[in-house]
């Protein structure tokens, strides 16, 4: 078949058709996450959903989807704040200390060992009060 010989009738169904598989794959591939990610389920669990979802995938996932399905919600927003957080302590482990007495304190020990000079002391202090 050439490209010339398809009508737009065939175009748009095969579009439709992708489209749909597609969404099948997104719908798959966050089951399976939610099922690694949920903790109330036992491993064995796990396993019978992973089997049942290769072995009678639309059933075993319009099921997942009714059993389980309001928890999905709720441990991706779980995720995403765990996420957030480890995201946030990390950036704040990296910034140093939050409090301009603590980072103007740091710069005096600095100073006070002669490891930084009058006029950077004056730098960071202004930086910090800024």
């Amino acid at each position: 078949m050439t490209l010339a010989n398809v009508g737009l009738g065939e175009l748009l169904w095969t579009t439709f058709a992708i489209f749909i598989m597609v969404i099948w794959l997104i719908i798959l591939f966050q089951i399976i996450v939610d099922i690694f990610r949920s903790h109330d389920m036992s491993g064995w669990a796990k396993a019978v959903w992973i089997v049942a979802l290769f072995l009678f995938t639309f059933l075993t996932a319009l099921i997942y989807l009714i059993v389980r399905g309001g928890g999905m919600a709720k441990r991706q927003a779980a995720a995403s704040q765990a996420a957030q957080s480890d995201f946030n302590d990390y950036v704040k482990s990296v910034a140093g200390t939050g409090s301009a007495a603590d980072q103007i304190a740091q710069a005096k020990a600095m100073l006070d060992a002669g490891t930084i000079t009058q006029a950077e002391f004056d730098q960071l202090k202004a930086k910090a009060l800024a």
